[in-house]
């Protein structure tokens, strides 16, 4: 049976006219009302026409690149090269011929809106869709995003995940690119252990996000493996070796500010405190803020560490130690990946290395 406008008005409680704006994009319509009529539309798989319909199997020449924050550089420069990609040949032509246009679709980490526009893209007939940066670890939101993602590729489009995990059910996806987010936490904190420090305090990403579980367990898989943790404890119940994970981890968003208040927290907890690893280089900047309106020293009172490298890290004083992820090599692969320039890795899961960058922000704690 066809489903018709009026079907998707009367799910989504609108009049036709409100579902034919928000579809022609043409004309302001409140956001709640946009979300409810994309919903409808999505859930009855409703094709704007009959002539769509016969097209239903085609792509254009759209390409949607999903980010949490265009203003972060970690998305920033990914987005930015998977567009150099997709863009076309780059011969300085101008010659038409196998451009795409590359639209970037900033979620601001909702992931109501993540599903939004997938919704949006499968109804331009995307030819690829590159989603960018960790999942939300819920497994409803999950289930929806796979099943987003299977309509998307029966349509002919290649999707492509950036910097996330692979998802349980991958069937949907050209390949995935993984960041070892875990072994690069590992890493920092078992060079932060080699310097001689014990009592290290964590600034955490959301909760929700694999990202930040990845990185955590990381850190904590090294603290683990150096014998502070699961130890004992003494008569106030706190842990023998001086460590208790909980309460020397704050998690916040990925910024500066997140940075700035978990360290004071951090401080706050554990006077003793001797090394900071943060979730990211831009809530290390906020760390390091911090730790100087403490009246400390960077590194000689207490280290600083980040992660992903970002390009003003080095420019820091003293210049971070952090772990570098290749986020501009990850992004344009994941551009030639998403219009078939580039072979698909094996099982089409790709796990790529992260490597530690140690500079000035650390060193041996005081005696």
């Amino acid at each position: 049976m066809t489903v018709t406008l009026a079907d998707v008005a009367a799910r989504a409680r609108v009049s036709p006219a409100t579902v034919s704006r928000v579809l022609n994009g043409n004309y302001p319509v409140a956001a709640s009302t946009r979300e409810r009529v994309l919903r409808a539309v999505d859930d009855l798989d409703y094709v704007l026409n009959g002539p769509a319909s016969s097209l239903a199997a085609a792509t254009s020449d759209l390409v949607g690149i999903l980010v949490n924050d265009i203003a972060d550089p970690f998305f920033g420069i990914m987005a930015g090269a998977a567009q150099t990609e997709i863009g076309g040949p780059g011969d300085g032509s101008g010659r038409a011929g196998g451009e795409k246009l590359a639209v970037v679709c900033n979620t601001g980490g909702s992931p109501e809106r993540e599903l939004t526009y997938l919704t949006l893209l499968q109804r331009q007939r995307a030819a690829a869709v590159v989603l960018t940066g960790g999942a939300v670890e819920d497994p409803v939101h999950q289930a929806a995003v796979s099943a987003k993602l299977a309509k998307l590729a029966d349509a002919g489009t290649r999707v492509v995940l950036c910097g996330r995990p692979p998802l349980p059910d991958g069937e949907a996806v050209v390949a995935a690119l993984a960041f070892d987010n875990r072994g690069g936490g590992r890493r920092l904190t078992e060079h932060l252990l080699s310097l001689g420090h014990r009592r290290i305090g964590y600034v955490a990403g959301p909760l929700e996000r694999t990202t930040t579980r990845h990185r955590l367990e990381g850190h904590r898989d090294a603290m683990r493996a150096a014998g502070l943790l699961g130890g004992g404890t003494d008569a106030t119940g706190r842990p023998t070796d001086g460590y208790d994970e909980e309460r020397l981890t704050v998690h916040g968003p990925y910024d500066r500010r997140s940075g700035y208040d978990a360290t004071l927290e951090l401080l706050r907890r554990e006077p003793e405190v001797t090394a900071i690893v943060a979730a990211n280089d831009t809530v290390a900047l906020g760390a390091c803020a911090a730790v100087r309106d403490r009246g400390l020293r960077i590194p000689e009172d207490i280290s600083v560490a980040g992660f992903d490298d970002l390009p003003f890290s080095v420019d820091a004083v003293p210049a971070l130690t952090t772990v570098r992820l290749p986020l501009f090599e990850a992004g344009a692969r994941a551009g030639r990946l998403a219009m078939g320039k580039e072979n698909p890795p094996p099982g089409g899961i790709a796990t790529i290395a992260a490597e530690l960058m140690v500079r000035g922000s650390t060193a041996p704690p005081r005696a």
